[in-house]
């Protein structure tokens, strides 16, 4: 079933563990278009907003205590690992949006006829963590100049994305990307749109890297190791 991410890369687990779990090289290295795998998060404004000190109750929060967030930067698990670790991010669940089929599973979104990417949502505590610092985390992610492409996932399905959940959140995010587009040689292309319905993945994709042993502890800076 995930062949298509990297073909004779598999390993099998036992059997109490994960049915595979891919050996991976560690996250891309954007700001060198892609040229290899870096150790933990890229900038230290990031890394900063990662080991930020704080109280960790304030990491307990409902979903109706907190705000969402929805985005989308390739490969899912990677992306939820690295929010995971953030300060303030209550909660996290990777699955699929942006697309009009109804229950599409795994298999059909990676086939690209649904119209989905692979995307995270996300409750988290706007007093620990402002929703443009998320931002700062998502673009240190991933190169918001490819389109339908991060790292060796190409594909609609691997498209980029901020999904708002409110006119505050698109706002910022439209400003935020003013803002970092002189980074940049190229046009950002990742797609702002207003959040719309997100179907669960399956279980076997929630919070995959962490079952293979990662770590996902608040303040980690340890490389995720995932491709894509």
């Amino acid at each position: 079933m995930l062949l298509n991410r990297l073909p004779g890369l598999l390993v099998k687990q036992s059997a109490a563990a994960l049915p595979q779990l891919l050996v991976c090289s560690g996250i891309f290295s954007w700001g060198a278009m892609g040229s290899g795998p870096v150790k933990g998060f890229t900038s230290p404004e990031v890394q900063q907003i990662v080991t930020k000190k704080h109280d960790p109750t304030m990491n307990k929060i409902s979903k109706e205590e907190g705000e969402m967030a929805t985005f989308a930067a390739g490969c899912f698990w990677g992306v939820q690992l690295a929010f995971q670790r953030v300060p303030g991010v209550a909660s996290s669940m990777v699955g699929y949006t942006a697309g009009p089929k109804p229950h599409p599973t795994y298999k059909e979104v990676c086939s690209g006829s649904t119209g989905h990417t692979e995307a995270v949502t996300m409750v988290f505590n706007p007093d620990l963590v402002t929703y443009k610092e998320l931002l700062m985390v998502l673009f240190d992610r991933m190169d918001p100049t490819h389109l339908n492409r991060q790292g060796n996932d190409r594909g609609t399905q691997y498209r980029s994305g901020i999904y708002y959940h409110s006119e505050d959140q698109k706002t910022i995010a439209e400003n935020f990307i003013k803002e970092v587009q002189p980074k940049y040689k190229d046009k950002i292309v990742v797609e702002v749109k207003e959040a719309g319905q997100f179907w669960p993945g399956e279980d076997y994709h929630q919070k995959y890297l962490e079952k293979g042993s990662q770590k996902a502890d608040k303040g980690c800076l340890e490389a995720i190791k995932c491709y894509g």
